[in-house]
């Protein structure tokens, strides 16, 4: 069963019940009549247990507050029907991310760092059409992924930042990101122009890591979006960390593993340029690009 958002939150709440009661998995299971695995599935946010269970569970450990236990059931209530994933664009997530576009929908900040390639959530449609087309593969299957269904599917993302809600960006992006071309001059110059106008929403923060700025150990060689996601419930905030690398998605909520990387994170953004003196940073690399013979506009 994919793990969402929501399972994911009710885990915690689940998890926080039982140590809250000093109940084992075990045990919580005896006392709805299910076994073992059920309830650390649950908790893991890879089952789910029935609106029936859940509620006999928070009632046998002494839960009485009719609210919280709503709120359980309506974490419970999944969000996405069958097939939600394999339709239209969004056959463009793989599974390893869907996980990570349904967090991005709840979260309140997101944090983030870009080495080579630009974070998609502030990637511009021309930018991601040049990164995945050497990518295509020839294909004459009418129900294959093309180009523009990756680009369709990354920008529905980006939308997250425009909501009335919108979370907290912060984004700390190396030199080499906003230097290594992908698509030619002119896709580069529609790249950091998006850019520039992305940093001037309140609330977007971008900073520039310059090759002449020693970062503080490591850091910026490192892919990863720090994800806070609100707690409707006792748990607490859901902090996680979401590491990328080739062909592999990792989602990391162990408490000081995440805090290791939220540590280097504030110190990559004191280092860093601030916003206002990476956003002229910007202006002068889309200066030069301007400039180039290979520019038509």
């Amino acid at each position: 069963m994919a793990r969402t958002a929501r399972k994911v939150l009710l885990g915690r709440e689940i998890d926080t019940m039982l140590r809250r009661a000093r109940t084992t998995q075990a045990e919580a299971g005896k006392l709805i009549g299910v076994s073992q695995s059920r309830i650390a599935a649950a908790i893991a946010g890879n089952g789910n247990l029935s609106a029936e269970d859940l509620r006999g569970l928070a009632t046998k450990l002494g839960i009485t507050d009719e609210a919280y236990i709503q709120i359980l059931l309506d974490l419970r209530g999944d969000n996405h029907r069958r097939g939600f994933w394999n339709s239209g664009y969004r056959r463009a997530y793989i599974e390893e991310l869907r996980l990570l576009v349904d967090l991005e929908d709840v979260a309140d900040r997101l944090r983030e760092t870009g080495a080579e390639i630009v974070p998609g959530l502030l990637q511009h449609p021309n930018y991601i059409r040049a990164l995945h087309e050497p990518l295509q593969p020839d294909s004459d299957d009418p129900d294959a992924v093309t180009v523009e269904d990756y680009v369709e599917a990354r920008t529905a993302r980006q939308q997250i930042l425009f909501k009335r809600r919108p979370p907290e960006f912060h984004a700390i992006l190396s030199e080499s990101c906003l230097r290594r071309t992908y698509g030619g001059d002119a896709v580069m110059l529609d790249q950091i122009t998006h850019l520039i106008e992305l940093s001037q929403r309140t609330n977007i923060q971008i900073q520039v890591m310059p090759f002449t700025h020693q970062a503080p150990g490591a850091g910026m060689e490192d892919r990863y979006i720090l994800v806070r996601v609100p707690s409707p419930g006792a748990a607490g905030d859901l902090e996680m960390a979401v590491v990328e690398a080739q062909g592999e998605i990792r989602y990391i909520d162990d408490k000081p593993a995440v805090g290791i990387r939220d540590k280097i994170f504030n110190r990559l953004a004191m280092t860093a340029l601030g916003p206002s003196d990476s956003r002229q940073f910007m202006e002068h690399l889309a200066r030069g690009l301007r400039s180039r013979p290979t520019i038509h506009r």
